[in-house]
């Protein structure tokens, strides 16, 4: 029978009968939610001694720095995922992948490791802080882990790459480029980044990501690989190869980064090649409610009873890359329970919601969104959401669902929210239409919540102060920090402008008001616009005064 590992331990000489006591005491306290031998750590065992102990219980071998080798096949797992579980590989021969662990009890992890390199796993004891350590040295410069991929990846792509299919093919199945895109994702995972940017220019190619909004230059890959990584994303998104005159749009799904990932490709020809744009949707992510997009209680308030009404049509606005979609998802979620049938048309479906039906354009086989909007209508639906109104064919269903009962959320693209009303009406709907049918116009734009972890005070002039109704004397910046790659900013939050539908708006509607005029009698009637909404979250300390100044236009 295997031996205890306190018992072990006191063989040793290690810890004393009092010191295994005391932490069999706070262990039972603690509803053995911690291991015997942590609770011992902080009680002054030392960690090689633990180790030693743990050698003989478990009859596995323990490696120390000095036997650590200096290239590691690390190609396949990520540093979340390693550091998460304390785990290091060491080597792959013949068929055996040898992994430095310091809690070999986590089996889960080791079976992970074994379906990722599809190899047997032979785990040796290693301390937890030298696996860390060594975790920091490897993944410490990520531009030194980028130039020696790109380093191997030289030795496996030619001169200038033919432009023969076959030998694309071919290269694009090379060991270095899979592994120089798996490193791209990766990358772009860790870094919170929603699009990847793969830029062909005359001398390189340049690698840009996303992350909150903005682009930032990363990696810079010299332009004799620009085929091979191409034919690799290309292949990975079941696209043709051999087409480079003609723009494609694909699909990738896969684990990158210890996550679910799904991307959308798209490819562009251009002067130097194709252009070819990731966005990463992670499908693992939580709905973000209402409260986390930006809703204060007053118009968080406001909009509920909105998205509560039993029929009528809610639309939101902005630019493309403004969070509408996401609005929309917490809207619906909100308001999704078992006695309301829930249909959507996007395009595409970029989160699957349990309990409410959701169709996919198409529009290659004629699905789109005026058929697909008609064909729901005779679905006996509730509410029904249209990823976006882009005509008057679509406009018009839309506008005839909201009549007959149905509440209907869409969006459109315009700058402020009395806009969507002259939208439509340039596309062609009637006045009355849109005065009949309209309950609610939120805009919205995207700006960068200040990070938390580097957050400091500033004194403002009174000028500022005068200038934006400030009153206080000072606000809030990121200093940058390594949570914020150096920004200072660290994720995004919503700012609103919501538009309610009363009767004197809907009467303005009628006796065809232009949008100027809705939107000062809106600001008189109390509609906050979105700088207003914006300047609070400054004064509030969630993002910064540049931030709000760089979405946002003077109200004239």
């Amino acid at each position: 029978m295997k031996k205890r590992i306190g018992e072990i331990l006191l063989n040793l000489g290690y810890i004393t009968e009092d010191a295994l006591s005391r932490a069999l005491e706070i262990q039972q306290k603690e509803g053995h939610k911690r291991k015997i031998g942590e609770i011992l750590e902080e009680l002054a065992l030392k960690e090689e001694e633990l180790i030693q102990a743990l050698s003989i219980q478990l009859d596995l071998p323990v490696i120390n720095r000095e036997d650590m080798p200096k290239e590691m096949p690390l190609e396949r797992v990520s540093y979340e995922f390693l550091k998460e579980n304390c785990m290091l590989p060491l080597r792959l021969t013949d068929g055996v992948l040898e992994v430095a662990i310091s809690d070999p009890t986590n089996t889960s992890s080791l079976e992970m490791l074994e379906i990722s390199y599809g190899v047997e796993v032979k785990p040796f004891l290693a301390r937890k802080s030298l696996i860390l350590r060594q975790l920091e040295t490897i993944f410490a410069s990520r531009e030194s882990m980028m130039k020696r991929v790109l380093e191997d990846v030289e030795e496996d792509v030619e001169a200038e790459v033919t432009e023969e299919t076959g030998k694309l093919e071919d290269l694009a199945q090379e060991k270095g480029i899979i592994q120089l895109v798996n490193l791209i994702i990766e990358n772009a995972v860790r870094d919170r980044a929603s699009d990847i940017h793969i830029e062909p220019e005359e001398t390189a190619v340049r690698v840009r990501y996303r992350i909150d909004g903005v682009l930032y230059e990363k990696e810079t890959i010299p332009v004799r690989m620009k085929a091979a990584v191409t034919s690799r994303i290309k292949l990975l998104a079941s696209m043709n190869i051999a087409e480079r005159r003609l723009p494609q749009d694909g699909r990738i799904e896969g684990r990158f980064g210890d996550k679910e990932i799904d991307i959308r490709v798209s490819t562009v020809p251009t002067v130097y090649g194709e252009s070819i744009v990731m966005r990463l949707l992670d499908r693992e992510a939580s709905f973000i409610t209402l409260e986390e997009l930006g809703f204060d209680d007053e118009l968080l308030k406001t909009y509920s009873s909105l998205i509560k009404r039993p029929y009528g049509m809610i639309l939101i606005t902005g630019p493309t890359g403004s969070g509408k979609s996401t609005t929309l998802y917490a809207s619906l979620d909100r308001i999704n329970t078992p006695d309301k049938k829930i249909i959507t048309v996007e395009e595409p479906v970029e989160y699957l919601m349990k309990g409410i039906n959701q169709i996919n354009v198409r529009p290659k086989i004629g699905l789109t969104f005026a058929s697909g909007l008609r064909h729901i209508v005779r679905q006996d639906p509730d509410i029904i959401m249209v990823g976006e109104i882009r005509d008057l064919e679509t406009a018009s269903i839309a506008i005839h669902a909201a009549l007959t009962g149905h509440l209907l959320f869409s969006t459109l693209h315009t700058n402020d929210a009395p806009s969507a009303i002259t939208r439509l009406v340039d596309m062609g709907v009637e006045h009355y239409l849109v005065s009949s049918t309209l309950i609610g116009v939120m805009a919205q734009r995207l700006v960068r919540r200040i990070c938390p972890f580097c957050k400091t005070e500033y004194p403002i002039s009174e000028d500022i102060k005068e200038e934006f109704g400030f009153n206080t004397d000072h606000l809030w910046q990121g200093q940058g920090c390594e949570q914020c790659s150096n920004t200072g900013y660290r994720g995004r939050i919503a700012i609103f402008e919501l538009l309610t539908i009363n009767d004197e708006i809907r009467e303005m509607i009628t006796e065809k008001a232009s949008s100027r005029e809705l939107r000062e009698r809106a600001i008189q009637t109390g509609m906050r616009t979105l700088r207003e909404d914006g300047l609070l979250k400054v004064q509030r300390g969630i993002t910064t005064l540049d931030e709000v100044l760089r979405v946002t236009q003077v109200e004239l």
